[in-house]
């Protein structure tokens, strides 16, 4: 037995013993075994992760028959790099969930202990699924741990409805996906992926199996319009789960359109009628039509730009990093449409560019997408809303909290020298790679996509300027805020991993980049990706000439010098003067109150009325005069809510659409066992009629 495989057994076990242990043990034990086991997984992963990108062979396992084939595992470097994922946010979520689960029943430890150990482990089984139908026994398995989750806290205002709409759309996406592996492996589930890749496929099956694994893992991954579950479910679970689920489970949607278009589709010669074989003589691109790249561009576009103008408009701090998931999944899938596109016009170097910066952003979301979620779960432990309107002035009260959650804030606006600089930039330099489309209607997009993508940056800075300073600076506008105290120290232990994490991975893109590249070059037609080199701490030297190069090390250092600098500037120019500390002017007011802050509304005022006919919201203004002149007001209030359009123009039509149908079917049940028999002839009488004539 080879170390690999003695790493799985042990990650195998641990999350399985954790999920036993919530069930059975003590409630003094269950919060001690959960994180135990958590965290034994997460290292058990890290060290298998670490094995396998440094060349070992990956593990194997196949488990007896499961409906006539075998449930098979195998880690190869892009499961790895994914395996990568799930660990980090794993090792924190464990981490963070003892100290925040201190206080809570035994109910609750033992539904959010199972739940959570059994979505870790089958996040870390999926990426090593070997065949279809393992694949999809553990999809669904991961998608209803995830919903456990979602349900942990039942009486919560929105939880269940939010589980239903979890529910259905993920069932509708395993349902295209059941579609997709039946066309892909001509209804082979048991065939391993090696064997898919030989499988000939005609054009008209490739373009369906595309579009199906575009549906399929896009409502996993939340892309707009598929997205309508993710802000519902993610704000109701608990803290620590809502960070695996927007920072890995969201991922797995990314995961499985690289592992089925980038690998399975691209290892496969077209049947008759196509044109892939000759094209892949032809070139080391494989034949992908450009339409398949501008439909992967636009979601992701759309999804950028539309999530992160609907998050400005929350107040909910956990509603709002829902939105801004489905800001940074639209950034994710704008890197693998811009891929796909170089791949259709042969420009292999390219393609494989814009990949690394698809998976380079995959990493850093998961990191300051979940230190940002663990961050808000520290709040709302310490403040018991997550409206914050009701939040101010935490900063002196939780320090470090608001430290972490700075540094996550820079994060995800992609300020430098911070990770999410780092693969916004690498999706920049592809993006203007793009002039070497030569079609000038398709390159155009680019530059298009160029100006979306900083539109989107720009509105992400300005939005996490409204989420940091409205809950964190100023005075507190409620009591719970005025009295919160500092997270327990195994939440902060766990937001500081994230922090270094950050940092570090914003720091070294010169050590991640060839990383990528040698994990990309194990997929069929990326061998190009190996070229994505570094010159010390300078990348891209391998890169075609006109692209950008940028040495992380060196712009951190520019900065910190610049911090240093200016301070010291201001202080020697500034004359001598005798400092007097008085109370901020307040319009003549010598006591600050509360109502004199700015708020969030306030904040994102000027934008919403930028994006009026976008976001259509809906007004109500009412006056109250008093009873004894109608010239004297009392009061004004004024109430106005934003609603998606996407939901307002597809889902309440479809869900109208679905009650009427419902109902009229309803009549059909009688209540009459008579009746029911009836219906039972009847359909035995029609199938008998069309297994006879129809062909």
């Amino acid at each position: 037995m080879t170390l690999p495989d003695i790493l799985l057994a042990v990650l195998v076990s641990a999350y399985l013993a954790g999920s036993i242990a919530s069930l059975v043990a003590p409630r003094r034990s269950i919060r001690l075994l959960v994180a135990t086991a958590g965290i034994t997984g997460a290292a058990a992963s890290l060290v298998l992760v670490a094995l396998v990108l440094a060349g070992a062979p990956g593990p194997r396992l196949s488990i007896g028959s499961f409906a006539l084939a075998p449930l098979a595992f195998h880690l190869d470097p892009l499961g790895a790099f994914f395996l990568l994922v799930v660990a980090i946010v794993s090792l924190a979520a464990s981490i963070y969930g003892y100290g925040y689960s201190r206080d809570r029943d035994a109910a609750w430890l033992r539904t959010c202990g199972a739940s959570m150990n059994l979505l870790l482990l089958t996040l870390s089984l999926q990426v090593m699924a070997d065949n279809a139908l393992t694949f999809l026994l553990v999809w669904e398995l991961m998608s209803l741990a995830a919903w456990l989750l979602v349900l942990t806290e039942p009486d919560q205002v929105g939880a269940v409805g939010a589980a239903n709409w979890y529910l259905g759309v993920t069932h509708a996406g395993f349902a295209a996906l059941a579609a997709m592996f039946f066309l892909l492996t001509g209804g082979q589930l048991g065939a391993s992926f090696a064997q898919v890749r030989g499988l000939p496929l005609s054009d008209g099956v490739r373009h369906a199996v595309f579009v199906l694994a575009l549906v399929g893992f896009g409502t996993k991954a939340g892309i707009m319009p598929l997205h309508v579950w993710l802000p519902r479910a993610h704000p109701v679970a608990p803290s620590h789960a809502s960070a695996v689920m927007s920072g890995v489970v969201l991922k797995m949607g990314v995961y499985g359109l690289v592992r089925v278009v980038f690998d399975l589709l691209g290892g496969i010669a077209a049947g008759p009628g196509g044109a892939t074989a000759a094209h892949q003589l032809a070139g080391s691109a494989f034949a992908v039509p450009p339409w398949w790249g501008v439909v992967v561009l636009a979601l992701g576009t759309v999804s950028a730009l539309l999530g992160v103008l609907y998050a400005l408009m929350q107040h909910d701090l956990k509603r709002l990093l829902a939105y801004h998931s489905i800001e940074n999944v639209g950034i994710i899938f704008m890197g693998l449409g811009v891929s796909l596109l170089f791949l259709a016009y042969d420009l292999p170097l390219l393609a494989a560019l814009a990949l690394v910066a698809a998976l380079y952003h995959t990493l850093n979301h998961a990191c300051f997408k979940a230190l940002l979620f663990l961050g808000a779960g520290a709040v709302v432990h310490a403040t018991h809303t997550r409206n914050i309107e009701e939040m101010g002035g935490l900063i002196k009260r939780m320090p470090v909290t608001a430290f972490t959650f700075l540094i996550g804030s820079a994060a995800i606006s992609a300020l430098p020298p911070l990770n999410g600089f780092a693969s916004e930039w690498l999706l920049f330099q592809s993006l203007l790679g793009g002039t070497r489309i030569p079609v000038p209607a398709v390159a155009l997009l680019m530059p298009i996509g160029v100006g979306l993508l900083a539109l989107t940056g720009g509105l992400a800075a300005a939005c996490f300027v409204k989420a940091f300073g409205i809950t964190f600076l100023a005075i507190p506008r409620s009591s719970h805020a005025e009295h919160a105290v500092e997270a327990p120290r195994s939440m902060l232990v766990a937001m500081l991993l994230l922090v270094v994490a950050c940092v570090a991975l914003g720091l070294g893109p010169f050590v991640v980049v060839p990383q990528l590249g040698r994990v990309l070059a194990s997929l069929p037609h990326m061998a190009p990706a190996a070229g994505l080199g570094t010159t010390g701490l300078v990348f891209f030297s391998g890169m075609p000439t006109g692209l950008g190069q940028m040495s992380a090390p060196a712009l951190a250092l520019g900065l910190a010098v610049l911090a240093l600098l200016v301070p010291l500037a201001v202080w020697l120019l500034t004359p001598r003067f005798r400092l007097r500390r008085e109370d901020t002017w307040g319009c003549g007011r010598f006591v600050q109150t509360p109502r004199m802050q700015y708020t969030a509304t306030a904040f994102a005022e000027p934008l919403r009325r930028v994006f009026a006919e976008l976001y259509r919201p809906t007004e109500d203004l009412t006056v109250e005069l008093h009873p004894d002149s109608r010239y004297v007001i009392r009061a004004i209030t004024y109430e106005s809510e934003v609603r998606p359009f996407v939901e307002r123009l597809l889902y309440v039509p479809a869900v109208a659409m679905v009650r009427r149908a419902a109902s009229a079917v309803r009549r059909v049940q009688a209540g009459s066992v008579h009746l029911y028999l009836a219906y039972l002839c009847a359909a035995l009488i029609a199938l008998l009629l069309a297994a006879r004539w129809l062909p």
